[in-house]
């Protein structure tokens, strides 16, 4: 396994190395007719000046050879509204969400329905403040919105919390959260739920006192391998392993699987001579998917790319192809699943 380098390498977003990522190894699509509907995509003009939006998508997604009919925008800083209340301008990014799915439709650089849904955020610890928001998000999706992402992860480590993580721990344990939460669930929304491995807990009691609400845990549920935790891989997927077991028994809870570049920390893109193919991601990232597809089935697990943060060290077509590998051994009707059918089911696509 890959030494840990600074941590500064995998808590921060960074554009990609075009040059870098074109010495990766050329591989064709596996099993390129599969559906995909990849649920967790940013399109964004990020702080660092790297812009992302639908043409260098769709660029991504022709030279990788896989068959990706659809996506989720998810929500990531991007395009908040310059003017007006504070609590309101987080519904500048489904403005502008809407404004990408516009032109994907047009079909001038893809045939992917970008952004078919949209996942923003509201601070859902504002009471009527966050009806007023979501109200506003729906209003502005043109019948795309599906729910909110608020990041829970903390940890004590600030290298590992990074700069963009809850400003403290517990946060989805508070009573305001919880009004929250009922809050989305009452308006037919979803909770994107972000926490690390250490934190599963958490969630694991959200979701069991508020069973009405539909709960999508992130990223594989961020198990975390630099900073602090280099060094105890074993520990960390036995800590991890122990609270996805619980988790599972929450009927109301999905798992996105993926997006493990930055968190398990267990690939160095910044010192590697070229992009990882798609066998070694397999062999770096099977221990966390598998486990999750058994533990809630496929009908509970969606496969996702974390596009364009995970694009920093790796391609589209290696990262499905990685997961292509993990899955052989699904049946047909498990991978509709896995690659499209539980994300329809649970943002509700159709």
């Amino acid at each position: 396994m890959t030494a840990s380098p600074s941590p500064s390498v995998f808590t921060a977003t960074r554009a990609p190395d075009e040059a870098w990522l074109a010495r990766a190894e050329p591989e064709a699509a596996l099993e390129p007719a599969l559906a995909i509907i990849d649920p967790h995509v940013h399109y964004w003009h990020h702080k660092t000046g790297y812009v992302y939006f639908v043409p260098e998508f769709a660029r991504d997604v022709a030279e990788s050879g896989h068959n990706v009919e659809a996506t989720v925008f998810i929500e990531c800083l991007a395009m908040y509204r310059a003017q007006g209340p504070a609590h309101m301008k987080p519904v500048g990014e489904t403005e502008f969400a809407v404004g990408q799915a516009a032109m994907a439709a047009s079909g001038k650089y893809t045939a992917c329905q970008a952004a078919a849904g949209i996942v923003g955020f509201a601070d859902l610890l504002q009471g009527e403040q966050s009806r007023e928001v979501l109200l506003a998000h729906i209003e502005a999706a043109n019948g795309r919105f599906r729910g909110v992402r608020q990041r829970g992860k903390w940890d004590a480590d600030p290298a590992v919390a990074g700069p963009v993580g809850a400003s403290r721990p517990g946060l989805y344990l508070t009573p305001e959260f919880g009004q929250g939460v009922d809050l989305l669930a009452s308006m037919g929304l979803s909770l994107d739920a972000s926490c690390f491995h250490h934190q599963i807990p958490d969630v694991t009691a959200l979701a069991r006192a508020h069973p009405d609400a539909n709960i999508v845990v992130v990223h594989t549920a961020s198990p975390v391998g630099h900073s602090s935790y280099a060094g105890r891989e074993a520990e960390v997927h036995a800590v991890w392993l122990a609270g996805m077991k619980e988790l599972a028994t929450c009927a109301n809870v999905s798992i996105k699987l993926g997006g493990l570049l930055m968190c398990l920390g267990n690939f160095d893109f910044t010192t590697a001579d070229m992009p990882p193919t798609s066998e070694h991601l397999a062999r770096l990232w099977r221990p966390y998917i598998e486990p999750c597809i058994e533990l809630f089935g496929a009908s509970r697990c969606m496969v996702s790319s974390n596009f364009p943060v995970d694009k920093a060290g790796m391609t589209y077509g290696a990262l499905w192809n990685a997961f292509k590998r993990i899955t052989a051994g699904c049946s047909e009707s498990e991978k509709q699943q896995l690659y499209s059918g539980t994300a329809r089911r649970v943002y509700r696509l159709d």
